[in-house]
């Protein structure tokens, strides 16, 4: 994650709760080249015919970010696990609205490296809605082990960065995080 003006996204963040629109409208430009390679990163795998953007998926994160008035981020690190949280959804939605996840083919699909580093092995491009089951799954077992999955995955922060936002240790963020790469990529290798 990119370490660009952190005290700097942190004064704005707070300017922006305090109520200062200026503020955000400053922030963005700041962020949007970290939340572009975070999209990038999601959508890298789609099909080249796919309508999805990484760009309109920065702008629709924007949009949900403005719209919701009552998110109050108190950090960098806490902005870029809202946004990642947005950016889950966000992929989600388009998923569903487009109906792939039975079909295939043309199916938003995102590169699911999480078992390359626990396993040695790459996963095949996984579509979202797979992963959206088999994350709601899990949040049944452990609602934490999905926001750091949320952190780490779709928000792009560094195991110290989800452990700042999470009030846990770093440990215990690096026991959730293999657990939950474990989880998750045995759960999608049965679908």
């Amino acid at each position: 994650m990119s370490t660009q003006a952190p005290g700097e996204i942190s004064r704005l963040l707070i300017a922006w709760n305090e109520g200062d629109r200026e503020a955000f409208r400053n922030l963005i430009p700041i962020v949007y080249p970290e939340l572009l390679r975070i999209a990038r990163r999601h959508l890298a795998r789609r099909s080249p015919d796919h309508s999805l953007e990484s760009a309109a998926l920065v702008n629709e994160a924007y949009l949900k970010l403005v719209r919701a008035r009552e998110v109050r981020c108190l950090n960098r690190e806490h902005f870029f696990a809202v946004c990642g949280q947005m950016i889950r959804y966000i992929l989600v939605d388009h998923a569903r609205h487009h109906r792939y996840a039975k079909r295939g083919g043309d199916a938003v699909q995102v590169s699911l490296d999480l078992d390359q580093a626990l396993l040695g092995i790459r996963t095949r491009g996984v579509e979202i809605l797979a992963l959206e089951e088999a994350l709601t799954s899990l949040s049944s077992i452990d609602a934490r082990k999905v926001r750091v999955v949320e952190m780490r995955f779709f928000g792009g922060l560094s195991v110290e960065e989800t452990s700042k936002v999470l009030g846990i240790s770093a440990e215990t963020v690096k026991r959730d995080w293999r657990f939950a790469k474990a989880w998750l990529v045995s759960r999608l290798r049965q679908s």
